[in-house]
């Protein structure tokens, strides 16, 4: 495996516990797959393929912007990135559906 060109991780405590406990509702396949993106993305923040997208609109979490997503599953994994400091900011898990973007 390559090596991490990123840091990945939460802009504050309270975004992490959120996707702990968001993370927890997802089954055990789920979780390792969505986990699995934390190192994916650390080595290309911008991964080629469709589960990767530039969001249009804007998507505001924890007083940042979401930019992109990725897909996993039934899963969205919305997230930031600080290219300046070389950091993928992962603001939000949420399921697929209506409220997704919100």
């Amino acid at each position: 495996m390559s090596e991490a060109k990123y840091h990945v991780g939460f802009p504050s405590e309270r975004a992490e516990k959120e996707f702990q406990k968001v993370l927890s509702k997802a089954s055990k396949k789920e979780r390792e797959r969505i986990l699995e993106w934390f190192d994916k993305l650390a080595i290309d923040p911008k991964p080629e393929g469709k589960s990767f997208k530039f969001l249009k609109g804007e998507v505001s979490v924890y007083q940042y912007l979401a930019r992109y997503r990725v897909r996993e599953g039934d899963w969205r994994l919305l997230y930031d990135i600080d290219e300046t400091r070389k950091r993928v900011i992962f603001l939000a898990l949420r399921r697929r559906g209506h409220h997704a973007y919100d």
